[in-house]
């Protein structure tokens, strides 16, 4: 019998969002019947939602270095935006690494002109997700958390594209 479970792995502190299907004998620990094994799991923005939320990114992240809350932006992100990193993602920036680490999140809320919240973007840094697009998972949802899109999304990553040279990030410099 096999269960859909949600799943935090950690890595290195970091955690990264998945979500699959596993054989039940790994639920409690034990080794499956039929030569056991692990099933590889599917990031999902079902999952990446939870993770933000219960990290607090509002308190607990830090807005991208050099910005402030409510920077002017362009479409499709709204006027105004508020970009927070995660502390493995604000390493990254301020290491000046060139790349985001395994398991960097950037989460952007996205305002109309009147400052009221339209959206909110969410990217997350996943080992072998997708290498053609810097194994970023995308990910939009209504203000409420309703996921908009998730996964490999062709517009996110058809406009992040112009930014490959910097990881696909628009919000600064890398480097």
């Amino acid at each position: 019998m096999k269960k859909t479970v949600f799943a935090v792995l950690v890595l290195l502190g970091i955690g990264i969002a998945f979500e699959g299907t596993v054989p039940a004998g790994m639920l409690s620990g034990g080794r499956a019947s039929g030569g056991g094994g692990f099933v590889a799991l599917q990031p999902t923005g079902a999952v990446l939602w939870e993770l933000v939320k219960k990290a607090d990114y509002k308190n607990k992240y830090k807005v991208w270095p050099g910005k402030t809350s409510l920077c002017e932006s362009k479409e499709p992100h709204g006027a105004l935006v508020t970009t927070y990193v995660s502390m493995p993602a604000f390493m990254s920036i301020a290491g000046k690494k060139g790349v985001m680490a395994d398991g960097s999140i950037v989460v952007t809320e996205n305002y109309s002109s009147d400052k009221k919240l339209q959206n909110i973007t969410v990217m997350q840094k996943v080992p072998a997700y997708n290498p053609a697009a810097g194994n970023w998972l995308w990910a939009k949802y209504a203000p409420d958390g309703k996921i908009e899109a998730e996964g490999k999304v062709d517009g996110c990553i058809k406009c992040h594209s112009e930014k490959k040279d910097n990881d696909f990030i628009f919000s600064g410099p890398l480097k």
